[in-house]
């Protein structure tokens, strides 16, 4: 009886994933989706940068910058 238990449990640790990108520990999650919807509509604006408002025009900097190739000299 004292195996079961032994292994249903460390199959159970075995298998919770607390890494950051996780969908259901991180508490942030539903925030991030809220941005990457409003992402995606920035950047269906992105041809006339004019017509953004400042706010997205920040996020829309933000974004690009988190996917550029250059390296980060803050640090």
């Amino acid at each position: 009886m004292r195996i079961f238990i032994t292994i249903f449990f460390s199959l159970i640790l075995v298998n919770c994933s607390l890494t950051k990108d996780s969908q259901y520990w991180t508490e942030n999650s539903i925030e991030k989706k809220n941005n990457q919807k409003k992402l995606n509509e920035i950047l269906k604006k992105a041809d006339d940068i004019t017509s953004m408002t400042l706010e997205e025009y920040e996020i829309y900097i933000d974004d690009y910058t988190k996917k550029s190739k250059y390296p980060d000299i803050s640090k």
